[in-house]
């Protein structure tokens, strides 16, 4: 799944158009990224956690040389997959998701009520 169809199954399960759905997940992305890039971690109960890690500095071989290198410390994006996740991944099944409620219109105010037009009696038929 590519980030258009991802958009499209957001529009469509949320009730949102594809614009709204694509600012959504834009947002959301954004967000993540920037909470990682203070070190802090983001956490989604029953899917996942994203962090950052620190890698020590390492030496390291030049593959095509053979040559010894030296690697430099950084720090790398993580995810863990949380519990809910991971049991779902591993049944091969996905849990249905409640069919997302459209809002409802909003309501016009309310007209002066009109009066009943008496009941008519029905004619008696001769026979």
């Amino acid at each position: 799944m590519n980030k258009a169809e991802l958009v499209e199954a957001i529009a469509n399960g949320a009730g949102l158009s594809k614009a709204q759905a694509d600012k959504a997940l834009s947002t959301a992305l954004t967000t993540i990224t920037t909470s990682l890039a203070k070190g802090d971690s983001v956490s989604l109960i029953g899917f996942g956690t994203f962090g950052v890690s620190q890698r020590n500095a390492r030496k390291g071989k030049n593959p095509r040389t053979g040559e010894s290198i030296k690697i430099a410390a950084r720090k790398v994006a993580r995810f863990k997959v949380g519990k809910a996740l991971a049991d779902v991944v591993k049944s091969g099944k996905a849990k249905a998701a409640a069919p997302a409620k459209k809002a409802a219109p909003a309501k016009k105010a309310a007209a002066p009520a009109k009066k009943a037009a008496p009941a008519k009696k029905a004619a008696a038929k001769k026979k």
